[in-house]
């Protein structure tokens, strides 16, 4: 009896379901990530039906369902955060792989995401750019401004800029401006009738303006050294600002004691509009620092920009 022959065996990727299923991956990764159909779509250049479409197509393939959807949120499961965290990282090497190819042209090309605080961004990255972005004109950047201490690699930013003391360990950091020192300031006026601080305890006793931090909304505590002794302190006021420019803004208006960088009061303090106290206790801290993963060396548009934010003493 003569046994049937098997079918000759086709090209690799007309028998693996990874190649065939891929563009369905990167779209459950783009909804996974974005917690969102409509934000995913808008990402992908695709509509939300399409891409829901899409998405159910590969639970169905797989066999397992990959996102919880209810009429307020989406999440992934435990297999979809399993798929995210586990081939998710794999795609974007593969993507800094390609844009890396623009080695091999005469000019870096790419879109890069930076998240900074307000400071960081007025006093470093926007004058910078506006060296860098006539220099490269095929690279592209966005700048998000806010206070929280985000994953960078979660949220697909490529570029983190912080104080020094905030970049994380595992990350390539690089100095991008002098050290800072903070000011504690007020109206003249404000201290008509009041005691003028001594000490950082003496701040309870007075009405100071408050920063608002995303991070479970706290708010920011203000930091205090002199002779090697390190102060916290925890102060109230009646009013609360969410970015340096607001509290500037109310400290000038009479509203209390701000806590600010140094550099954004002097001319403040020059003028005899703002008067300083605690001086000496306010000593310099390392200033700002970009971090990226190491993951990203090999993107030129990244080096690019990095050496342009590169601080220079």
């Amino acid at each position: 009896m003569t046994r049937a022959k098997r079918p000759a065996a086709g090209p690799a990727h007309a028998r693996s379901p990874i190649r065939r299923d891929i563009q369905d991956i990167i779209a459950f990764i783009a909804v996974a990530q974005e917690r969102s159909f409509t934000r995913a779509a808008a990402r992908l250049g695709t509509s939300q039906s399409a891409l829901s479409h899409t998405v159910r197509g590969l639970e169905s393939r797989m066999g397992i369902r990959l996102l919880t959807r209810t009429t307020r949120s989406v999440a992934p499961t435990e297999a979809g955060e399993r798929l995210l965290h586990k081939v998710g990282p794999r795609l974007d090497e593969i993507e800094i792989e390609v844009d890396a190819l623009s080695e091999l042209r005469e000019r870096p090309s790419g879109n890069l995401r930076i998240t900074t605080a307000e400071h960081a961004a007025n006093t470093i990255i926007w004058p910078a750019l506006a060296t860098f972005l006539p220099a490269y004109p095929d690279i592209s950047v966005e700048v998000s401004v806010n206070y929280e201490l985000i994953d960078i690699v979660s949220e697909r930013f490529d570029i983190g800029v912080r104080i020094g003391e905030q970049v994380a360990k595992d990350m390539i950091a690089v100095r991008i401006g002098p050290d800072m020192r903070m000011a504690v300031v007020a109206t003249p006026s404000y201290f008509n009738g009041r005691r003028k601080p001594h000490s950082p305890q003496d701040l309870t006793e007075h009405r100071c303006i408050d920063l608002r931090l995303p991070t479970r909304g706290n708010l920011a505590v203000w930091d205090f050294e002199k002779d090697h002794r390190e102060i916290k302190v925890r102060v109230e006021g009646q009013v609360i600002a969410s970015n340096v420019s607001q509290i500037l803004f109310a400290a000038l208006q009479g509203m209390g004691l701000a806590w600010l960088p140094e550099d954004i009061v002097l001319p403040h303090l020059a003028d005899g509009s703002l008067v300083r106290v605690l001086e000496k206790w306010c000593q310099p801290f390392p200033g700002y620092h970009l971090y990226y993963p190491n993951r990203r060396e090999g993107s030129p548009a990244l080096s690019r920009l990095v050496d342009a934010l590169r601080y220079r003493s």
